[in-house]
């Protein structure tokens, strides 16, 4: 059985599919409202949430298994996340994240609100960044809900350059932690454009941006940032082989491999794994 998760647009016939992991999942995260899951909090989901919010799926095996709906901010305020919903059965498989991270890729800086006495999901938001900035009362089912924000995501560009099996990692001086080579954008810059210009700073190499290829996007926690979120952009490209020259910032540069993982940034795990099971590193 796969277990890759797509996430897509919701289409109108999803409506029974959505509806359904929509009552089960909210049953069993508010035991505490009555009436959750069903008649007239149903009927809003239906036609209200599922025609005016912008909602999205996550589908694996062609089951829908997850939904998530997104509300746009006022002005110059964030999007908001106005439902989070994951079929109990497909709970803790990394589909709410998948959701969370699509949403915060499209929108940058979210928020939402969960009531306070649902407690797993308050453990989930806090794992993925987000932090309390409020609290009120609910007029409709008379409990607490708690406010939650996340800051847009650090948004970075990496390399990957593999020799032997292991990985070209760079460190910069006065930190003990190596980074793949690459680094943040500078206004105006592609992604493409800004790894070029990061190679040739930091491992002094230069890579034509149109010779470097989108390998994969990995999403984790950003090193040192208090647990903001990282969506990091890896590509492929350039010299085979070449001997790095460290810039003026970069201390030292090594080979790593996945028993290194704890010298290295946190994003450096999924790097490792997904370079195992496309078989370009040995696990």
């Amino acid at each position: 059985m796969s277990t890759d998760t797509i996430i897509r647009r919701y289409r109108p016939a999803d409506a029974d599919a959505v509806t359904d992991l929509w009552a089960r999942a909210s049953k069993q995260a508010h035991p505490f409202i009555v009436g959750e899951g069903e008649g007239e909090r149903a009927r809003v989901l239906r036609e209200v949430y599922l025609v005016q919010a912008e909602n999205w799926v996550a589908e694996r095996d062609g089951t829908v298994i997850g939904l998530l709906g997104l509300l746009p901010g006022d002005g110059d305020e964030p999007a908001e996340i106005g439902g989070l919903f994951v079929a109990p059965e497909a709970q803790g498989t990394g589909a709410g994240r998948a959701l969370l991270e699509h949403a915060a890729a499209l929108r940058g800086a979210l928020t939402l609100e969960v009531f306070a006495r649902n407690e797993r999901s308050r453990r989930f938001y806090a794992r993925m960044g987000f932090t309390e900035c409020g609290r009120r009362m609910d007029e409709e089912t008379g409990h607490e809900l708690i406010a939650l924000e996340c800051a847009a995501p650090l948004k970075s560009v990496s390399w990957l350059h593999l020799r032997d099996g292991l990985l070209l990692n760079v460190r910069t001086a006065g930190n003990d932690t190596f980074y793949l080579p690459g680094g943040k954008y500078e206004p105006g810059e592609t992604a493409a454009e800004a790894l070029a210009r990061e190679l040739a700073e930091e491992v002094g190499v230069v890579v034509p941006a149109d010779e470097l290829t989108v390998a994969f996007d990995i999403h984790d926690v950003a090193h040192g940032r208090d647990g903001r979120r990282l969506h990091m952009t890896c590509f492929t490209g350039g010299p085979e082989t070449f001997e790095p020259v460290p810039g003026r910032e970069i201390a030292e540069f090594a080979w790593l491999g996945p028993d290194d993982a704890d010298r290295c940034a946190p994003a450096f795990r999924q790097v490792v794994a997904r370079l195992v099971a496309d078989g370009r590193m040995a696990g």
